[in-house]
């Protein structure tokens, strides 16, 4: 049994969403970017943010269960925001430091929700 899913955002580098993203990659988890994408688009010295919005498991593939689904705040190299999903491990995502204050997270959760999608940000042509 796992820790009850976290009501809360986590801010992460390009470095550490990248090793995440990798990691979701090394499952087989079908919620993530691939890793080549990500070097290329993402804002390399900006903060990403990921709040989990539903644990996720896999009936056929108990090892890898369960998933945390993230909601992905992502930016990209122009600046803009977009929004994604990635699945996370718990353990991985409790790893995560607790760095944002109330204020803060209720700003991100209001990005998130006006934030284009991914696929709508790339068929912008971006």
């Amino acid at each position: 049994m796992t820790a009850a899913l976290p009501r809360t955002i986590r801010a992460v580098d390009t470095d550490q969403l990248l090793r995440l993203e990798e990691e979701a990659a090394r499952w087989g988890f079908s919620q993530r970017l691939p890793a080549d994408w990500l070097r290329e688009h993402a804002q390399v010295a900006a903060s990403h943010y990921l709040f989990p919005v539903m644990e996720h498991w896999l009936s056929h593939r108990p090892e890898v269960s369960p998933q945390w689904r993230c909601e992905l705040l992502l930016t990209v190299r122009t600046g803009e925001e977009v929004s994604s999903l990635l699945d996370v491990r718990p353990a991985s995502f409790q790893e995560l430091a607790e760095t944002l204050d109330a204020t803060a997270k209720t700003d991100i959760a209001v990005r998130m929700k006006r934030a284009l999608s991914l696929w709508e940000w790339t068929e912008r042509g971006r």
